[in-house]
């Protein structure tokens, strides 16, 4: 057997908002292991910790629940760990219930629905210090001595108690410590005893009694979906015995809360003891007077989410540059390396290094929200955030869960798409994850800045310019709200929302080194998941936009110029100068036929009818196609099709002059200039709303399935051809 298998397992599980993270992060010291738990998209985070003796184990870092009645996917994930459900994993051998010392009796709720499940336990009784200075008094050594198991005092950020804690988990390993379990009346026995009889003994289920118990006081649970026996069989069985609870006068969606709280409330009998009342108000009252104010509230989150995008393209701007100019340094390398190999060549510099620095640049501006982000959420704001954001959110069927996912979305959409897992109503999440991708994202910013920057600012100046930029940015949120109201009317209508619940954590000041390992997981993250998909779909396109490549396609170009060979013959180092200007040139003008003659300029040519409504030529309908796996990619695609070279940036001012003096080559409107005002805010408003990420597509097929990823991408699509359309036949009127 190997180390890992012998090693000791233990499930670190808590509410939200108790420390329980920064407990585990305490503990393993940052030696962690984040992934997915198989089957399912939900974090799973393991680390190692330490024993004073030497001995390692390994610590689960459970999602933060309220109760084991889950309803979201993450709490769903608790049940199944504990109760040894999960994939090629055995039950922990231990779980470590952390508790926060104010809330103690709703934290106990969930250690007494865990304790069903047989599994050893120690309780942390985690923000000691806070309770303190309220004038809270704990008994813990009562607390222990009538629960069963080991109560340890704990402050995570200080590391205070995690030697005790230490101890006791080693104890309790060789004790296995057993919470007292409440004394169930006899219609809740009864109940029991018929579910085991049918399921378990005739049937073969493997259940626990605590699994039996979520069948009888679930409606829904991750058990009952669990369950091998069809549900034409279950399903049966399930209501008789609820109903026949009913009759014995329990109500079983209530039964279980008002039991575990007659049991506990006895057990906290002069182990809390508060001392008198302070009169003043406490610091984390008075500073929600104004956070949480209707009007001061909500102004002071406008500008505190105005600081924190201006810092993210301010901080990002020079590693950016630096990101691009390295990427274009290493390309120039591989070019000149293979220079005569031409396909290889372009195989690498663009489709291989391109392909990654497409996604690489936009690191630093996701590594700098994410750092916001993590502050705002360990300072305990985001909490106040989503609590002002629920009343806006409620008319189109979301609630204040909702905000985090769809800010992290201005970033990246798929960050954003992964965070709806916290959102226990499966509707709200479904359409929080339907309309993140109308966040405007990083991804967008470039195609802004070129089209503004060569069509905008030249006419009006800098502030029309900046205003119209700051409006690109909340089309996709205006269009957001109606779209999330549609859905909302139509996807399982009549049911019932979920009503939104959140604990406002106190006040707290943000570690640096947990704030940092946060910007570090989400930025694997991003590289891992969204990286590899942009990568591979930017190697398809690649071969798109290569192949086919006729020679006879450069022979004819070279044929205008007088030039039989791949070379000019010179004479001097004058003509040398001119010949290698005029070498570049043909070259240019050679990737531009070659895109042309492409298999993506024939598709763009072909489907360039669709988009002339919209004001687009071939060229600018090629640039489009091709930037469906990534939208950056329009700029390369477009200094390719102009004979500029695919090393053009959105600042260029060779593109930016190359655009603005492009005329229509064909059709009813040759000779006439292609780009307009009209056409630019075409363009921007239809990237501003459609769904051109091949990464987020993904994301939201593993999240949800492919039905939905599909149906996502053809009415994305659909809503910004028709929105690009209106605002180029609007505009052309004026």
């Amino acid at each position: 057997m190997s180390t890992a298998e012998k090693r000791i397992r233990i499930a670190v599980i808590g509410n939200p908002n108790t420390g329980k993270t920064s407990l585990f992060n305490t503990l393993t010291g940052l030696r962690q292991r984040v992934g997915n738990y198989s089957g399912v998209t939900v974090e799973k985070k393991t680390g190692i910790w330490n024993m004073p003796h030497g001995q390692d184990v390994e610590l689960i870092d459970l999602p933060g629940t309220y109760s084991l009645s889950a309803t979201s996917l993450d709490e769903r994930v608790a049940v199944d760990v504990i109760a040894g459900h999960e994939a090629d994993s055995k039950a922990p051998d231990l779980v470590i219930v952390v508790v926060d010392v104010e809330n103690l009796r709703r934290n106990l709720f969930l250690a007494s629905q865990a304790s069903e499940l047989g599994v050893p336990m120690v309780i942390a009784l985690n923000c000691w210090d806070v309770a303190e200075k309220k004038g809270l008094q704990i008994d813990s050594k009562l607390l222990q001595q009538r629960l069963g198991v080991p109560v340890i005092p704990t402050v995570a950020k200080r590391k205070s108690g995690t030697d005790e804690l230490a101890k006791a988990v080693e104890r309790a390993i060789e004790t296995r410590p057993m919470m007292a379990r409440p004394y169930w009346p006899d219609p809740v026995k009864k109940a029991l005893t018929t579910l085991k009889d049918e399921l378990v003994v005739k049937r073969g289920e493997s259940l626990r009694e605590g699994e039996l118990q979520r069948l009888i006081f679930d409606r829904k649970s991750a058990v009952r979906e669990r369950l091998k026996t069809p549900a034409s069989e279950h399903e049966p069985i399930i209501k008789a015995v609820r109903d026949q609870l009913y009759k014995d006068g329990f109500q079983p969606d209530a039964a279980e809360s008002t039991l575990r709280f007659r049991f506990l409330n006895p057990l906290l009998n002069d182990v809390l003891e508060r001392q008198a009342a302070l009169k003043k108000r406490s610091k984390s009252e008075s500073i929600d007077q104004l956070l949480l104010h209707k009007f001061w509230g909500l102004l002071v989150f406008i500008g505190m989410m105005y600081v924190v995008f201006q810092s993210v393209y301010t901080w990002a701007g020079p590693l950016m540059d630096l990101i691009e100019g390295g990427v274009g340094w290493v390309q120039g390398i591989a070019s000149d390396a293979l220079v005569s190999m031409p396909m290889l060549q372009s195989l690498i510099a663009d489709g291989i290094i391109g392909g990654v620095g497409a996604f690489l640049v936009f690191l630093p501006q996701i590594l700098v929200l994410f750092f916001f982000i993590s502050l705002l959420e360990a300072s305990g704001y985001m909490a106040r955030a989503a609590f002002l954001m629920d009343k806006l959110f409620q008319w189109c069927g979301l609630n204040g869960k909702s905000f985090v996912p769809l800010l992290t979305s201005f970033a990246c959409a798929i960050p954003g798409i992964m965070a709806t897992r916290t959102i226990n109503d499966n509707k709200a999440r479904l359409i929080t994850i339907l309309i993140a991708p109308l966040m405007s994202c990083s991804a967008r910013l470039p195609v802004y800045l070129l089209l503004i920057g060569a069509f905008i600012e030249p006419q009006y100046g800098p502030k029309v310019a900046g205003a119209t930029l700051f409006a690109m940015h909340f089309i996709g949120a205006l269009v957001a709200a109606p779209f999330a109201w549609a859905l909302n009317k139509t996807v399982n209508k009549g049911r019932k929302p979920i009503p939104f619940v959140m604990e406002l954590p106190h006040y707290r000041v943000p570690q640096i080194k947990l704030t940092l390992h946060r910007m570090y997981e989400s930025g694997k993250e991003f590289v891992v998941r969204a990286g590899t998909v942009i990568f591979a779909m930017t190697i398809v396109i690649w071969a798109l936009l290569y192949f086919p490549r006729s020679a006879e396609v450069e022979n004819e170009i070279r044929a205008k110029y007088g030039i039989t060979n791949d070379t000019i013959s010179v004479s001097n180092v004058g003509e040398q100068i001119i010949a290698n200007d005029l070498e570049e040139a043909i070259s240019k003008q050679i990737d531009a036929a070659y895109l042309e003659q492409s298999y993506m300029g024939r598709f763009g040519k072909f489907v360039q009818p669709v988009f002339a409504p919209a004001g687009y030529d071939w060229k600018i309908t090629v640039g489009v196609l091709a930037s469906f796996p990534a939208r950056e990619i329009i700029i390369s695609t477009l200094g390719i099709t102009y004979a500029l070279g695919g090393e053009v940036d959105e600042e260029s001012g060779d593109l930016r002059s190359t655009l603005s003096n492009a005329k229509w080559e064909s059709g009813p409107r040759m000779g006439e200039p292609v780009f307009n005002i009209p056409v630019a805010l075409s363009i921007m408003v239809f990237f501003a709303l459609c769904m051109q990420c091949g990464a987020t597509l993904a994301v939201i097929a593993k999240e949800l399935n492919w039905w939905w990823a599909t149906g996502s991408f053809f009415a994305l699509t659909s809503i910004a051809w028709i929105a690009a359309v209106l605002v180029y036949q609007i505009g052309m009127l004026f």
